[in-house]
């Protein structure tokens, strides 16, 4: 069967993704860091469009311009991955950057640290991830040092055209190489777990629903 981005979108969460995964032996797919959705409140399903980023202390020249191309080469379903290294030093993305990226056709911003313009990012209906928040601009601040290429978030090592799924339970990435294991496996756990929901709201006990679907 093949499962679109907009079929995932419709019935997969970051839980049975997580699950799936495990099922599958990738036991380490969830970046160990407290995310939120600061903008957006829905499930993010996208493939990764991933930026490396590094603190900086002194005026540099062009200091967007790797950031910039990083948005403009946005495609259709990115999720734009700013790994940042956890620094809350300054908001490395805001409503400028949401606005162009979406235009790209990008569904969102995951970000390691902190972002900005929370308020008029809502507006534009874009959701994006994050540490925290900072109204600080990157500029003599953080900058972008790589693009396209294999980062590093909590752990977790996050691949361009990687899957990931991220919602209120935080981020999972699903290595390209498995996905179609991955997601295969989470969408008929999701389908089981609609039949043992209407059987426990039937009456059915937690023991009984377990001991016949095997599923928790």
């Amino acid at each position: 069967m093949n499962i679109s981005l907009k079929m995932m979108r419709e019935s997969l969460y970051s839980a049975v993704v997580c699950d799936a995964l495990d099922a599958c032996g990738f036991n380490n797919q969830s970046p160990r860091l407290p995310f939120q959705p600061y903008t957006i409140n829905r499930t993010l399903v996208g493939r990764c469009k991933t930026t490396l980023w590094t603190d900086y202390y002194n005026e540099i020249e062009n200091p967007y311009e790797l950031e910039l191309k990083a948005v403009d080469e946005c495609q259709v379903d990115d999720v734009m991955i700013a790994a940042v290294g956890g620094s809350l030093r300054s908001a490395v993305w805001g409503e400028l950057l949401s606005t162009a990226a979406k235009n790209q056709g990008c569904v969102g911003a995951i970000v390691d640290g902190a972002i900005r313009d929370i308020e008029k990012t809502c507006e534009v209906d874009f959701p994006v991830y994050a540490l925290g928040t900072s109204p600080y601009d990157s500029q003599f601040r953080q900058r972008v040092i790589d693009v396209d290429v294999p980062v590093e978030m909590g752990g977790v090592r996050v691949c361009p055209g990687d899957l990931v799924i991220a919602d209120r339970d935080g981020v999972v990435i699903v290595p390209s190489a498995a996905e179609e294991e991955v997601i295969q496996h989470a969408w008929n756990k999701v389908h089981t777990e609609n039949h043992i929901r209407e059987a426990i709201r039937q009456g059915m006990k937690a023991m009984e629903a377990y001991e016949k679907f095997g599923v928790l």
